[in-house]
């Protein structure tokens, strides 16, 4: 079986630059004369796993871990530092739900919008406005621009657009803690039937039970490093246990 995600020794530093300059002015004059210090943060350093279709591997981990670096690179939005990730076919993102949204425009255009940047056709989203709008529960609020949405109207929003079609990897960041219960129960469902479709799944949650009932395996990070990596049971009692 050919493997969905592929991470060798994978690593992402950002580069911090501290200066005391007062003005974009002094700033650029600092720049000039060399006296702007620059530092290099290792957001994730040397992580190596391997994710197959169909599978679920959980991340877990502390905040400022690098969880949400580790997405990021899976799903193709940062390239890493050092190191080689390697995804196969049609990835679909859930880092930041409604991210590329217009806040000015209606929902309606927003599918469109937010389907585009996620790869697909405006033809193809406009045929799916209305499956899209009512799994959200959105037909009757559908013209109204998103700026009056609450958070977890945005939420089903961003997920029944992202999720619409049956990609080959699903990146999902602490989604499946937005919005109540109901809409929480309701996002389990479809990603499990992405995950019998045969998508690998790769997702970052602080719910500890969930990460228990969906996962295959998990990883915890610490400061950007694999701690451990396994069972998820296994894992997620070790992370839990005092130090």
């Amino acid at each position: 079986m050919t493997v969905a995600v592929e991470a060798t020794d994978v690593s992402l530093a950002y580069r911090l630059t501290r200066d005391r300059a007062g003005t974009m002015k002094e700033f650029a004059i600092n720049l000039l004369k060399r006296k702007v210090k620059r530092e290099e943060f290792w957001a994730v350093r040397d992580v190596s796993f391997s994710l197959s279709p169909g599978e679920v591997l959980g991340v877990i981990g502390p905040n400022g871990a690098g969880k949400s670096t580790l997405m990021k690179m899976v799903a193709r939005v940062l390239p890493p530092t050092e190191g080689r990730m390697v995804v196969r076919g049609v990835v679909a993102p859930m880092i930041e739900l409604g991210a590329g949204f217009n806040q000015e425009m209606s929902a309606h255009d927003n599918i469109v919008l937010y389907g585009t940047l996620l790869g697909r056709t405006p033809s193809q989203m406009r045929d799916r406005i209305g499956a899209i709008s009512e799994w959200a529960e959105l037909d009757d609020f559908i013209d109204v621009p998103i700026r009056s949405y609450s958070s977890g109207m945005l939420a089903r929003l961003g997920f029944a657009v992202a999720t619409d079609i049956e990609p080959d990897v699903l990146v999902v960041d602490e989604v499946l803690s937005v919005g109540d219960t109901a809409f929480q129960e309701k996002s389990k469902e479809r990603i499990q039937r992405l995950i019998h479709s045969g998508a690998a799944v790769l997702f970052v949650s602080h719910q500890m039970e969930t990460v228990r009932e969906m996962s295959d395996r998990v990883i915890w990070l610490d400061h950007g490093r694999m701690v451990m990596v396994g069972d998820p049971a296994e894992v997620v009692d070790a992370y839990a246990r005092p130090a």
